[in-house]
């Protein structure tokens, strides 16, 4: 097994698609060791005859269709609207336009490529400084996949077979505690700087940017009141989003036109095909780790260097931080979370809270170089160097990371929702 992993890092360094070297290190693995190769083939089939799986496919196609659709732009004026008139309002609002996407995205990518594009060019024309425009398009967007629903969660929540319901319930209180730590940022720079302030709303102007937004807000609504009714499931729920999505966007707004259907499919269809070659050629790759008991020997190891659980949770989530800058998340929570879940767990943590702190780190990942791929997208949408966008973004990892203390040692912050509605 450790072949099989050194091979899978040398094949990852030639340039090869995570999923080619996945099931490429998976197959030599099981023919050197005596296995019939059809077995690659029906795990790979099996791993995609998921009806959970079905859900990430509907919350890809609902944030596509929400980017093309004008509601970014709805939510992003409300947001301005409630927070426009403080100092350095366009910050707060930027924020917390992440906080209302969240409810209908899945993504940071999605955040990142369609609030980003309204984010940057509003605080450009109104003065603020670049560095701090980028700094802050970026990190929000960590906000959006903590909070359900969200892809990574449904994948991880496959992978591992929990509950996708708990852990959408559970990422509640995370994703504000980001935006509350970053709207606290915001303060601190724009006091420094000076950063201008918006006019003051009227009533008026309030009423219409919240009418104007408000068929796009009720998405959240209506996922969580359909779920934990039982009127649909978690994946359902997915299908329904995504349907209702089309249906602002066709004749409520009516600014998708059936012309742009086919290019929000074909996207659509390309990014889940990424992420379902991944989720099958991971779960070859985690079938492999299994029959050579990894886990097992993972959990021995960390608990031998680590003597209380404690200072395995700062083992953990250093590597896992260490790792995200080097890798796309999505393979991270395949690869990882099979091995990491059940050692946190063995330590005496909760599924839920266990899964919370794997989603946070790796989250992270995507606004830290040299491979953050939300980085690559506001520095192309902002016209500037990666390396300044960096640089720039630097300090406003210190409030996410504070967040991942509190979530990872404070197991309320995770399980409070999840146990206060489904129970212990």
């Amino acid at each position: 097994m450790i072949l099989a992993f050194i091979l899978f890092m040398i094949l990852l360094f030639t340039g090869l698609p995570i999923y080619v070297s996945l099931g490429l290190c998976s197959f030599i693995f099981m023919f050197t060791q005596g296995f019939n190769p059809v077995v690659v083939v029906q795990r790979i089939a099996m791993s995609a005859n998921s009806f959970t799986l079905l859900a990430a496919p509907f919350f890809i196609l609902m944030g596509n269709i929400m980017n093309n659709s004008g509601v970014t732009t709805r939510m992003f004026n409300f947001a301005n609207a409630l927070m426009g008139s403080r100092k350095g309002g366009l910050g707060y609002a930027n924020v917390l336009a992440s906080v209302f996407f969240a409810g209908g995205s899945g993504t940071a990518v999605s955040d990142a490529g369609g609030l980003g594009t309204i984010e940057i060019k509003a605080m450009r024309d109104a003065g603020f400084d670049d560095d701090f425009t980028c700094a802050v398009s970026a990190t929000s967007s960590v906000i959006v996949p903590i909070t359900p629903p969200s892809l990574p969660m449904v994948i991880l929540a496959v992978t591992v077979e929990a509950s996708i319901g708990r852990l959408f319930l559970g990422g509640i209180l995370p994703g504000l505690l980001v935006a509350a730590s970053l709207m606290f940022m915001v303060f601190i720079y724009a006091q420094k700087r000076n950063y201008p302030r918006g006019p003051k709303p009227t009533l008026k102007g309030l009423w219409t940017s919240f009418r104007e937004s408000f068929w796009a807000l009720l998405t959240p609504a209506i996922l969580f009141s359909g779920i934990f009714s039982g009127v649909f499931t978690p994946t359902e729920a997915a299908a329904v989003a995504a349907f209702y999505s089309l249906i602002l966007g066709l004749f409520i707004y009516k600014e998708l036109k059936i012309k742009d259907l086919p290019k929000v499919f074909l996207a659509t269809c390309e990014t889940t095909g990424v992420v379902l070659a991944l989720v099958m050629t991971a779960n070859v790759f985690g079938y492999i780790m299994s029959i050579s008991q990894v886990p097992q020997a993972m959990t021995e190891i960390l608990l031998s260097i680590a003597h209380t659980r404690f200072f395995l949770l700062i083992i953990i989530n250093v590597f896992l931080l260490f790792v995200g800058m080097f890798m796309e998340g999505t393979a991270l929570i395949l690869i990882l979370s099979p091995i990491l879940v059940p050692v946190m767990m063995h330590a005496g943590l909760n599924e839920t809270h266990a899964c919370m702190i794997i989603i946070l780190n790796i989250m992270i990942g995507v606004v830290t170089p040299p491979v953050g791929v939300v980085l690559f997208i506001i520095a192309n949408i902002a016209k500037l160097p990666f390396e300044r966008v960096t640089r720039a973004t630097l300090p406003f990892l210190i409030p996410l990371l504070i967040v991942l203390i509190m979530v990872t040692y404070i197991p309320a912050v995770t399980t409070f929702l999840p146990n206060l509605v489904f129970g212990k």
